[in-house]
């Protein structure tokens, strides 16, 4: 039986996902904390290929073309690629694995095609392929930044300004994000997520008090 630790940070585009990763990965390092860190999807890899045909539009230009079974096959394949041949050792020998992104992104970008009353088989689904079948470790935590859709459109429009970049199928259809975000809350329900808002009274939380919060977590998921 593995005997690591693997943490997820999950979040919809928009939602300071990445922002947090860093700056984890900076305060692990400056504790003095081992860790091995990984980011799904990886798109620079031969096992993402799939990925990137399907962001790209080569299947369909609506996210729905797809279904979400078979979408999700695709992203399985990454994370197994990555697991084998990078992390496995490290993580069966004990090791702390800090995932940007994981099977928790095809829980809800892919379950967001489906009824809720089709989201429990879907779940369920998922977790006997990523993790029985494959044999995929299940995280000990996800911690899921929660951000409303006003938020997360603001945000990543200004990220595309910044670094002209142009939106993939996903970020382009608004609908397929808010179906994200409802998909979100059930999958929260369903697996037991850790949640970190977003905003609080209304209000944008700051960077380093939801840093902080997430900080604890990990620290005390690490100790356990």
């Amino acid at each position: 039986m593995a005997k690591g630790k693997l943490i997820v940070l999950e979040g919809i585009d928009g939602s300071g996902k990445s922002a947090q990763y860093r700056r984890l990965c900076a305060r692990l390092e400056k504790d003095q904390i081992a860790y091995t860190h990984i980011v799904f999807p990886r798109y620079d890899r031969e096992s993402s290929a799939l990925i990137r045909m399907y962001l790209g539009g080569q299947f369909g230009t609506h996210p729905d073309d797809v279904n979400a079974y078979t979408a999700s096959t695709f992203f399985s394949v990454d994370r197994f690629a990555s697991y084998q041949t990078e992390w496995k050792q490290i993580y069966e020998a004990g090791g702390l694995i800090l995932s940007d992104r994981y099977t928790t992104s095809n829980a809800v970008h892919q379950g967001s095609k489906l009824s809720d009353e089709e989201l429990p088989e879907y779940f369920s689904w998922l977790s006997d392929l990523e993790y029985r079948k494959m044999g995929l470790p299940e995280p000990d935590l996800v911690i899921y930044l929660d951000v409303d859709i006003e938020t997360s459109l603001a945000r990543m429009r200004r990220r595309q300004q910044k670094y002209g970049t142009s939106a993939d199928i996903h970020e382009k259809d608004v609908n397929y994000l808010e179906r994200c975000l409802h998909t979100a809350d059930r999958a929260c329900e369903y697996y037991g997520w850790t949640r970190i808002p977003f905003l609080r009274d209304g209000k944008e939380r700051e960077l380093d008090e939801k840093n902080n919060e997430i900080y604890e977590l990990i620290l005390r998921t690490i100790e356990k």
